[in-house]
């Protein structure tokens, strides 16, 4: 376990960040090169983060060129990262 040094949003200091911030953190002996964006960091010893095999979500596609199905597998952007997500099940469509 790592101590966090600072945290702060666009160089202004915070004593705590919350979900949803775009927050700039420093690590004590971690390297930038050794997190990677898209990364979740938290307290793995006092608050662990549960890892999602799957989630259910609402996404909203317009001008598709071709019919969408189960199987599909667009690059989704989530947060600052690029990722490959297959559409498992598609359980309504609305048509506007």
């Amino acid at each position: 376990m790592n101590e966090c040094k600072t945290i702060g949003i666009h160089y202004d200091a915070l004593k705590l960040a919350v979900s949803r911030d775009y927050t700039q953190f420093y690590l004590k002996d971690v390297q930038v090169k050794d997190i990677k964006r898209g990364f979740v960091c938290g307290n793995s010893k006092q608050d662990p983060l549960p890892e999602a095999e799957s989630l259910q979500t609402k996404v909203i596609v317009m001008q598709h060129p071709v019919q969408i199905q189960n199987g599909y597998t667009p690059v989704l952007d989530c947060h600052t990262s690029h990722i490959a997500c297959k559409f498992k099940e598609i359980t309504s469509k609305i048509d506007r």
